[in-house]
């Protein structure tokens, strides 16, 4: 349990500094190949970073309930999952409306 929200924390903390860095236009953190026909840079970068925060976030608040123990580590897995199928569907969207699609 407390390894597990330890890991989450981390790496919840990881993608929140990677998410404020691309909001604030560090672009170039993102792939070249994700970046190509993106003539809009400032708002695909905000809006790629508030999609990341999402993901960070999902992580944060699983390792926050599995805090409560393991009788609720089940629970912990589902908002970690939902919320990055929630964050990786943010990033679809964000790449279909400023790309024009993933490829």
């Amino acid at each position: 349990m407390l390894l597990y929200a330890g890991i989450m924390f981390a790496t919840a903390a990881l993608f929140a500094v990677l998410a404020a860095l691309i909001y604030r236009g560090k672009t170039d953190l993102i792939h070249d190949y994700h970046r190509t026909k993106v003539t809009d840079n400032v708002a695909y970068g905000k809006a790629f970073g508030k999609a990341m925060a999402v993901i960070s976030m999902a992580m944060a608040c699983s390792g926050i309930v599995a805090l409560f123990g393991e009788r609720v580590m089940w629970i912990a897995v589902w908002v970690l999952l939902l919320g990055l199928l929630g964050g990786i569907l943010a990033i679809l969207l964000v790449q279909k409306k400023y790309k024009g699609g993933m490829f």
